[in-house]
């Protein structure tokens, strides 16, 4: 059926708007297939056991930092992070691991047994890291008590 004017003519704009309406649904439409499709991973498998466990890394990083905190120094040139503990550690038996995190991918966590030097430090190649956002997270022990410290660098 043709859409007509007092003088006769044919118009387009119904049919026009029609379309429009038509390649809006199906843009939406599109839209929401690929969000569905979308694969959504968790950062960290046991976020949950995680959340349970904050109070007491709280409470590991107000003891490190009460004792000094922990240097953690990222070198783009010489591809290394530097890890110093500070002097009020010395003598003291620390065991522990340093977590490399990944934020956008837990695939690429690596953990890394903490193995201090004479002078309290432990040299961390990042040259096998993909460049991105990485949190070192130190989390050790001098035996009686838990310590804990974070920092967050930028690879290049």
């Amino acid at each position: 059926m043709k859409t007509a004017h007092k003088n006769g003519s044919f118009t387009l704009w119904p049919y026009a708007i029609v379309i429009c309406m038509v390649l809006f649904m199906g843009y939406i439409a599109q839209f929401v297939y690929k969000a569905m499709n979308q694969d959504i991973g968790l950062v960290s498998k046991d976020y949950y056991q995680q959340e349970i466990k904050y109070q007491e890394r709280i409470e590991s990083t107000k003891r490190t930092q009460a004792l000094g905190d922990v240097l953690l120094n990222y070198s783009a040139e010489s591809k290394y992070i530097l890890l110093q503990m500070p002097v009020t550690y010395k003598g003291k038996k620390l065991s522990g691991v340093i977590t490399l995190f990944r934020p956008s991918d837990d695939s690429m966590d690596k953990e890394i047994p903490l193995r201090l030097g004479r002078d309290q430090s432990q040299l961390l190649e990042t040259q096998s890291l993909e460049s991105g956002l990485w949190k070192v997270r130190v989390n050790f022990t001098d035996g009686q008590a838990t310590y804990y410290t974070e920092k967050t660098i930028q690879i290049k």
